[in-house]
């Protein structure tokens, strides 16, 4: 009890005892007995109160205690939850990191794998250079720009120098992005980008395409891996060869990456031109259905006709179809005035795109350069479009890049052992 509740008591019985003590000396029974009728009145009261105050005082330390050991309770319960959490938490990272750490393991393995075939595949065509040809003439002179550029290509893929390039696949007529195309990019020492053309007539001659496709295939997959971790509805079209599809070597471990990342189905299609399309084999062909068995979708570009086997395009799960959108319009037209489609006689043009739709193909003209363009295609009943006229190929963020790549400590040591095992073979 407060103190001033305490001194408020105490001056009621002090009241009540002198109110007893009154009565008593009326009643005529002498000072004497009041006096003492006082002191038992205010004794019995404060012993009362003395006893209701430890009383008082023991049942509100029984509650502290109880409220005490309930707090105690819930204390313990939530260390042995918070334990529990820890513990599920380090297994979690620990279970993660292992994983992580063997995924990097093997795509090292795999990009090892790649670099040493490339390197391998320049040994073969620096020893076979004609070692009589005279420093000075054409052929020598040649000879050394080719060998300084393949080394040029070998370095920046070593030193993974590779951009991507991505450009907008829209819908029409709301020109929203769904898709984006993507281009492979290499750098040299200064950072001067090298185009394709730069290189690959050369690299042809040197045997080294099927090497640099391989490469740049993989690096892009693991790219878009990256990308769709931020935003799986956004598709991406990344080119691959005949030449990759057709390595016994390296095709198996590009399945098993794309195995373990099968969640990768609905962001990356792959794509070819309709050239490497009729000219698959057997290989080629096998491997394509396997990607497909992974639910992976194929994508025909560069067409230079219309006149297509949509059955057979559909037995080979190639779900869309690029044309370029005057090469569309003028051989619909064509078509429709009775001739320049042998399988689609008589064909309507706006008929075009609704039955490439019936076989499971969708068709999306690209270079669209003006909005004239965009109302013949969309008499044509096209959904999809790729253009400058929605966007150029714009290069993505080198923290985007750098997220994708191995740790570079660990990167740098198996390329440097593998370089090692080069020059000592």
């Amino acid at each position: 009890m407060r103190k001033l509740t305490h001194a408020v008591l105490l001056f009621a019985y002090l009241f009540l005892g002198l109110s007893i003590a009154a009565l008593t000396f009326r009643a005529g029974l002498g000072i004497a007995v009041a006096t003492t009728a006082v002191l038992a009145t205010f004794a019995t009261l404060l012993a009362l109160h003395v006893g209701m105050t430890a009383l008082f005082a023991v049942v509100h330390l029984k509650r502290e205690l109880s409220a005490i050991r309930e707090a105690h309770h819930l204390l313990a319960d939530a260390l042995e939850s918070t334990q529990g959490a820890l513990g599920d938490l380090a297994t979690a990272m620990e279970s993660g990191a292992l994983s992580r750490t063997e995924e990097l393991s093997s795509e090292v393995k795999m990009l090892e794998g790649l670099i040493q075939q490339m390197s391998d595949s320049l040994d073969a065509r620096l020893s076979e250079t004609p070692v009589h040809t005279a420093p000075d003439s054409f052929e020598g002179r040649r000879a050394r720009q080719s060998h300084a550029l393949i080394e040029t290509v070998r370095e920046a893929l070593i030193e993974n120098r590779v951009d991507l390039y991505l450009q907008p696949i829209v819908t029409l007529p709301q020109r929203r992005t769904t898709f984006y195309e993507s281009f492979t990019r290499l750098r040299d020492v200064s950072g001067r980008i090298m185009m394709p053309a730069e290189y690959l007539s050369i690299a042809e001659g040197e045997g080294l395409v099927g090497a640099i496709d391989n490469l740049l295939l993989f690096r892009c997959a693991q790219i878009v891996r990256r990308l769709a971790r931020e935003d799986r509805r956004i598709g991406v079209f990344c080119n691959v060869s005949l030449a990759s599809l057709g390595d016994e070597s390296f095709f198996p471990q590009f399945l098993d990456f794309l195995s373990e990342n099968r969640d990768l189905k609905d962001a990356l299609i792959f794509e070819l031109g309709q050239a490497t399309f009729d000219a698959r084999g057997a290989v080629e062909a096998r491997n394509m259905a396997k990607l497909a068995d992974l639910g992976f979708r194929f994508s025909l570009d560069k067409v230079q006709t219309l006149d297509l086997d949509f059955a057979d395009l559909q037995r080979s799960d190639v779900k869309f179809l690029k044309i370029g959108a005057d090469l569309m319009i003028e051989q619909l037209m064509d078509a429709e005035a009775g001739h320049g489609l042998s399988r689609l006689k008589d064909i309507r043009a706006e008929d075009y795109v609704p039955l490439t739709r019936r076989y499971g193909l969708e068709v999306i003209a690209e270079k669209v350069e003006s909005e004239r363009q965009i109302v013949d295609i969309l008499d044509l009943d096209v959904s999809l479009g790729q253009g400058h006229l929605f966007g150029e190929p714009r290069a993505i963020k080198d923290a985007v890049l750098a997220e994708t790549d191995p740790p570079a400590e660990f990167l740098r040591a198996t390329l440097q052992g593998t370089e090692r095992r080069r020059r000592t073979a």
